[in-house]
């Protein structure tokens, strides 16, 4: 995919998007020799590469620096910069500030979290002529607020909340949202009824997109299983054989040899 052109050609052909998560440049290479469509520098940076509990630790300092380990991995992958926690909340400049940034570092879009208090800087983004995608359901800069990591929209009142929220999204200028840990009929819900794609994760298979951790699809962490991750490869123990393998054979004198060897 190359422009935000592309995610809206994909939901009227009816071609599922295919999206994951990297922080930086060996495996944004790998995800840029991919089919995979389209790379999301997620704010899950601050848990996944610096051991943090929750997104609310990501600075935009932190954000930038992966934004631009991942452009210049996959410079020909459309690139999703997150907006992490509070940037878009302290005034308008500082996060047309963070935008900017963003951009300049290597992102072609931006995605920022939620819908209520900000649909109008959302709008403003999109009148800058910055592509902005949207996030509904479990938004984990807000985790505190919702009381931990766990399915939204279950009530008819919460559901319908956010699919007012998604509606708004949409008439804001979003080009596409990410639904997050939703029952699967509610997204497929809001999928139909929006004219812009939806991308999933944890929301049933009826959103025009699916997008996972690249750590989690590669199982990278053999704690973390959640109902919805799908493993795709046992990282992990992968791994951990070939780091044991090459102390073997440094303990055993049988690395490296002559031809591994300057004469």
């Amino acid at each position: 995919m190359k422009s935000v052109l592309d995610f809206q050609n994909k939901k009227a052909l009816g071609e599922a998007i295919s999206m994951v998560t990297s922080y930086d440049t060996w495996s944004a290479r790998i995800v840029g020799d991919s089919a995979i469509d389209c790379i999301l520098v997620g704010d899950s940076a601050s848990m996944v590469m610096h051991g943090y509990p929750s997104t609310v630790h990501a600075d935009l300092n932190m954000m930038e620096a992966h934004v631009r380990a991942v452009a210049k991995g996959a410079p020909q992958k459309f690139i999703i910069g997150d907006i992490p926690f509070l940037a878009h909340r302290k005034s308008r400049e500082t996060l047309m500030e963070g935008v900017d940034r963003l951009m300049k570092a290597g992102a072609h879009s931006v995605k920022l979290e939620g819908a209520k208090g900000q649909l109008d800087d959302i709008a403003y983004i999109v009148e800058s002529g910055i592509p902005v995608m949207g996030h509904l359901g479990l938004t984990p800069q807000s985790v505190n607020q919702l009381g931990g990591f766990k399915v939204q929209g279950k009530s008819e009142d919460a559901a319908q909340s956010i699919m007012e929220d998604a509606k708004s999204l949409e008439k804001a200028g979003c080009f596409s949202i990410v639904l997050e840990c939703i029952p699967s009929a509610l997204a497929e819900e809001i999928t139909n009824t929006l004219e812009i794609p939806t991308i999933g994760i944890g929301s049933g298979p009826h959103t025009s997109g699916q997008v996972l951790v690249l750590q989690d699809l590669l199982g990278m962490d053999p704690s973390f299983q959640p109902k919805f991750v799908r493993r795709y490869l046992e990282g992990y123990d992968l791994i951990k054989e070939a780091m044991n393998q090459f102390d073997s054979d440094v303990k055993s004198k049988s690395f490296p040899l002559k031809k591994e060897s300057f004469v």
